[in-house]
């Protein structure tokens, strides 16, 4: 296609300064230094491109420039790609092309202006020297995805910061909160006998209260270094001679933020609790440090210790408001999934324990499974059940029956039980309180091969779920069958793994043809399922490449890193569909939390749904790349099994 020939001038002075300001709303200029930023745009040139315009194509020879896209879209198309298959598109903040003009090297994609286009174009020396002594702009140009994916976690920090501090209670009034009873003693107490009340309560200061319960004094341990271990007082020296005065208080209606606020202006680390003037309890530094983290073992200890079922649902919203917090700090996908799936795990096998203890029911004689997301340890904090039983079989059809009965009446309370703590029914009757989800060992493996060799639209739908299964609770060893039946069998079954494939390429990535993102239009917003045109095309894919290759890993990583050498797969392909898994599930994550209307809300019916309108331009261009990064996985599927 020929086009028209590009507008192209040097920025005048005066537009520098407007052009430095615009850049620094992209990354990875929002970084840099100002006179590095500058730099850039000093030695950049402007050009206009008309649309239709081909900016670049393998014709143009070694590539000696970079192209920043400040207005409208550019789309590249592969040499030798059909259709939506070579396509992307590029917008606003872009830039491109990194690797061919740091290789000095031709294109393979012909760039072509969807609209007007203006860019500024930088030599690719410039560039190169400007990387020789920023860091930043050398990184990016390194690896600009994961740049991207450091840029778009430290937003989310900043996103979820107001409601983290609420989260952590330094909003609450402080008597809400656990209340500690102060140490005290009268004024005339010796320092003798105030130390030793110290050292036998284990605590870093006494209180010194009047007869009406007033606080006359404090004495700290920085009190005992000053005034005691350097002056040596005689040991009978009254304590109101050593204490410090005035104490600052705080009634209880006051907030966890105020007692911070009060011992960093006046740099004390504990706060007298007041009610009608009395001294009623304390606050220290230490407290409110732990009111700004719940601990992983304070969160699981509660689960562990729940003996009832109220104990239990508290314990679960407990997991979820935690869950809340270790967004909010940043954890990684993949961290947080892990850490939500095993409290889960915890709260499971606690409620599996307490159902067989009433039940009279031995858990040496069955297993307690579970399926889809928990048994790959992928949980999000909207889930739904999926699990099973598995019990060790009779010696004759009627005990086989019998044993049936006892385990499904057990699975059925604990159902019940999940769907109080807020993990929903399985619309699809995927629960053990279901009679084809409590089966007997034998049974399960039949019912395995069954799928595997039909490959009916049902089985697959089957096995897509149940092939992620993980023991839970019980006799582990009454698992070992089933696992074997898959992992030895699917591979042998070339027919079963080509049927697996084509279920899976029935859903597509919302990539349209030019490479831009194809949402469900509602007015000003656009609307993606991330799990159903996400995540889920990235987990049908690791799991069919591991059971094909016999795989016995569960969860999409381990899945990727174990199957990835053996289908001929780079290590860096391997680690781009993993972190384009792993960026989906944040985003997930993310909506999920942003729905929840209080601080125990379960997140809505449509957890999953993202209005891409509402991103921001780093996590819409990396959610561009994770859906790219799908499709081109799903075009590996089909080479490998519709040929």
């Amino acid at each position: 296609m020929t086009a028209p020939a590009s507008a192209t001038h040097s920025p005048s002075q005066a537009l520098i300064g407007h052009l430095v300001a615009e850049l620094r709303q992209f990354a990875p200029f929002a970084q840099m230094a100002a006179e590095d930023v500058e730099t850039f745009v000093g030695a950049a040139r402007q050009t206009y491109h008309a649309p239709g315009e081909v900016l670049l194509s393998p014709e143009s020879g070694p590539v000696r420039r970079l192209l920043l896209l400040r207005r409208g879209a550019v789309v590249g198309r592969r040499r030798g790609a059909a259709g939506a298959a070579g396509s992307f598109q590029l917008d606003a903040g872009e830039l491109f092309p990194v690797g061919a003009a740091l290789a000095a090297r031709p294109v393979t994609s012909v760039y072509e202006a969807l609209d007007d286009c203006f860019c500024l174009e930088v030599d690719a020396a410039v560039a190169q020297s400007l990387a020789a002594r920023n860091a930043v702009w050398a990184d990016f140009l390194n690896r600009r995805v994961l740049q991207l994916l450091d840029l778009s976690k430290q937003a989310l920090q900043a996103a979820q910061a107001s409601s983290a501090l609420a989260e952590h209670s330094l909003e609450a009034p402080l008597g809400t909160l656990p209340r500690k009873p102060p140490v005290a003693c009268g004024p005339g107490t010796p320092l003798r006998d105030a130390l030793l009340l110290m050292h036998e309560r284990r605590v870093g200061s006494v209180m010194v209260l009047g007869d009406d319960g007033a606080a006359l004094g404090i004495l700290t341990r920085h009190d005992v270094l000053e005034r005691v271990a350097l002056a040596r007082p005689p040991e009978d020296t009254p304590i109101e001679r050593l204490m410090s005065r005035p104490v600052h208080t705080l009634d209880l209606s006051a907030t966890a933020q105020d007692a911070a606020l009060l011992m960093s202006r006046h740099g004390v680390r504990h706060v007298p609790l007041t009610e009608g003037g009395r001294v009623v309890g304390i606050v220290s530094e230490r407290d409110l440090f732990a009111l700004q983290r719940r601990s992983l073992n304070q969160v699981g200890g509660r689960v562990r210790h729940a003996a009832d079922r109220q104990a239990l649902i508290d314990a679960a919203a407990e997991i979820r408001r935690f869950a809340r917090l270790l967004l909010a700090q940043g954890l990684s996908a993949r961290a947080l999934t892990q850490l939500v799936s095993h409290l889960n795990d915890l709260l499971g096998e606690r409620i599996v324990t307490l159902a067989a203890a009433s039940h009279g029911l031995d858990l040496q004689r069955a297993c307690w499974l579970v399926f889809g997301s928990e048994g790959r340890g992928e949980q999000t904090i909207a889930t739904d059940q999926d699990n099973g039983l598995v019990f060790a079989a009779g010696d004759t059809p009627e005990a086989v029956e019998a044993e049936r009965a006892r385990w499904l009446a057990l699975g059925r309370e604990v159902n019940e039980t999940l769907d109080a703590c807020g993990i929903p029914l399985c619309k699809g009757g995927i629960m053990a309180g279901n009679p084809r989800c409590c089966l007997s060992s034998d049974e399960w493996v039949a019912r395995f091969a069954h799928w595997m060799e039909h490959g009916a639209p049902e089985d697959l739908l089957a096995a897509s779920i149940f092939f992620d299964f993980r023991p839970l609770a019980g006799n582990a060893a009454l698992v070992e069958p089933m696992r074997a039946a898959v992992t030895r069998s699917a591979p042998r079954l070339p027919r079963f793994m080509k049927q697996m494939a084509e279920n899976a390429l029935r859903t597509r990535p919302p990539i349209g043809w030019a490479g831009g993102i194809e949402a469900e239009r509602d007015g000003a917003h656009q609307w993606i399922d991330l799990k159903l045109q996400g995540t889920t095309l990235f987990v049908d894919a690791a799991r069919i490449y591991a059971l094909a290759h016999g795989c016995a890993a569960t969860s999409t990583r381990e899945r990727f890193e174990a199957a990835g050498p053996a289908i001929g797969a780079s290590a860096v392909e391997v680690q781009s569909w993993i972190g384009a898994f792993e960026f989906l599930q944040m985003l997930r994550l993310r909506t999920q939390v942003g729905g929840a209307t209080g601080d125990d809300a379960s997140p809505p019916a449509q957890a999953n749904r993202l209005d891409v309108a509402s991103l921001g331009a780093i996590d819409r261009r990396i959610l561009k790349e994770s859906l790219r990064m799908a499709r081109e996985l799903q075009q590996r599927l089909e080479l490998d099994y519709r040929r």
